[in-house]
């Protein structure tokens, strides 16, 4: 354990200096650190409790996810139906099902075959579960049943989350905030923690909107006040406009485009009047259908429809084949800037609702900071002090190699750009305990080979081969609690694992390459004939 070739040592130090380096950045303004190479540019981020942000936690509404499959459900099966020319009444959504009355008996047995085709295993092609997204049930006298069994609801909220979560993270991003911290929590709740931000009003805004735009046209066979006096065409639905004085439209059904084909959304200025607008471009497909809808549509107007309100509805002059167009509509530069965020984000799945809000001001994540700092300086000079009045000189050896054990833990998290919260320092100061335990077991372990009558570099030699097995031992089990803790755990707890995690490994290399290291070169430079310890 005490021989190190050239190339061995040469190694131990560079890897050592290389990962201490990283965390060179944190010690000094973001400003300056900006201006250096973008390699060296990595940091800690300090999270909410450290320097204060906002804490939303939004809910998935679970009565519109359920409203819009059995609409879907509705939809395929009238399909199906008419594809099959079978004649059916009264098909509508009933208590949380689908109802359908088949007209002629000798096509009841048809009917049920075509609607169970509908039901898929839950999970896609791949699902084992055996469970299926539909029941379709005979209720008798020419009533068929499709209910969503609870394992499906659940399957499709889990989608609805994981999707909403992927949206809800492009829309946080896009406000170039710094790390946000988005995930699931529990079956129908996306927790939403972004350092740094005071004002959490703006946010809201942004998430609070489903942002499902659609483009469709205007029903100008009827005028305005006799649709809201309740004559609207079947096809055709009554929309008011987004900004004030509320102006009703009558909008048609049919969706020409939507806002999936959208690919960019950039706010901008009309060249014509300077007011801001929002341009867009349309995808092959988007684009392939918008020229066809304005081009057989010349002189009527078209409504841009977000959110079930009327943003915009100019007339249609000539055809747009570039796939691109421009949405005005009395807007703000933040408005049309916002627009621009919803759009390239895409449309919330379902709608969220606030349900937690928290502001953590950043007085108390300093005051964190510093009881934090406080702590690891008392803890630190404890432990060096005890080292020192323990072992002498090979208690310098072990508070020189604990130092660089936190110098290598702030270089790792650095260049992960990891997130330190509250915990994550606890993690740190509970490493530098560990680290010292595994000094300790070395040096007890030479003392007892010393006591055994073995000579001074044989003692040592021993000492670092034989403390191998039991330091393994201890600091693997405690590398697997630290797994544990971020698999199963959330927010800080992670943070807690993390640093832990980092801090196991580090002291791990610390201890049987550093500490050597430095204990060989003693050895080499005194020959020492006792161990000072």
């Amino acid at each position: 354990m005490l021989y190190f070739s050239r190339w061995k040592a040469l190694a131990i130090i560079l890897t050592t200096l290389i990962v201490c380096l990283f965390a060179v950045p944190n010690f000094f303004s973001q400003e300056r650190v900006k201006t250096w190479p973008v390699w060296a540019q990595r940091h800690i981020v300090l999270g909410l409790d450290l320097q204060g942000g906002s804490h939303l936690l939004l809910e998935v509404d679970a009565n519109y996810v359920k409203k819009e499959k059995l609409d879907q459900v509705r939809d395929e099966a009238r399909r199906v139906l008419r594809d099959a020319k079978v004649a059916y009444t009264g098909l509508a959504v009933r208590n949380d099902a689908v109802e359908v009355r088949i007209s002629r008996e000798a096509e009841q047995a048809t009917a049920l075959s075509k609607l169970r085709d509908l039901s898929q295993p839950i999970g896609g092609l791949l699902g084992g579960s055996g469970q299926r997204d539909l029941d379709v049930s005979d209720a008798g006298g020419g009533l068929i049943r499709l209910t969503i069994p609870q394992p499906a609801m659940l399957d499709r909220m889990r989608k609805t989350i994981e999707q909403s979560i992927q949206i809800v993270e492009k829309r946080v991003n896009e406000l170039g905030t710094v790390e946000p911290t988005i995930q699931r929590q529990g079956n129908d709740r996306i927790l939403v923690q972004v350092p740094g931000l005071q004002d959490p009003t703006h946010l809201k805004e942004l998430l609070g909107k489903t942002a499902k735009m659609e483009f469709r046209m205007v029903d100008t066979s009827v005028p305005p006040d006799q649709a809201q006096a309740g004559r609207v065409p079947a096809d055709s639905e009554v929309l008011m406009s987004s900004t004030a004085p509320k102006v009703p439209y009558v909008i048609k059904r049919q969706i020409l485009v939507s806002g999936g084909d959208l690919i960019d959304a950039q706010p901008g200025f009309d060249q014509r009047t300077n007011e801001p607008i929002v341009s867009f471009k349309f995808n092959s497909s988007g684009s392939r259908k918008f020229a066809q809808a304005t081009s057989e549509n010349v002189g009527v107007p078209f409504a841009i429809v977000l959110d079930n309100e009327v943003i915009s509805a100019p007339v249609i002059r000539e055809p747009i084949t570039g796939g691109s167009g421009q949405i005005s509509g009395n807007f703000t530069v933040q408005q049309a800037n916002d627009l621009a965020i919803l759009l390239r984000a895409g449309a919330l799945p379902a709608p969220l609702t606030v349900v937690e809000e928290r502001t953590v001001g950043p007085g108390l994540g300093q005051d964190s900071i510093e009881k934090g700092e406080l702590a690891a300086y008392i803890g630190s000079i404890m432990v060096i002090v005890f080292m020192l009045l323990t072992y002498r000189l090979f208690g310098v050896f072990a508070n020189i190699a604990v130092a660089i054990n936190v110098a290598m833990i702030f270089g790792v998290l650095s260049l992960l750009n990891a997130t330190l919260t509250l915990p994550g320092i606890a993690g740190i100061v509970l490493t530098v305990g560990i680290a010292v335990d595994s000094n300790v077991l070395i040096y007890e372990r030479i003392r007892e080979e010393l006591r055994h009558g073995r000579n001074a570099i044989s003692a040592i030699d021993a000492g670092f081969r034989r403390a191998l097995a039991t330091i393994l031992d201890s600091n693997i089990t405690t590398f697997i609690a630290a797994a544990v803790l971020f698999y199963i755990g959330t927010g800080p707890v992670r943070g807690f694992a993390v640093t832990l995690g980092i801090g196991i490994i580090t002291t791990v290399f610390t201890a049987f390459t550093l500490t050597s290291l430095i204990v060989a070169g003693w050895v080499r430079w005194k020959r020492p004939k006792t161990v000072p310890i």
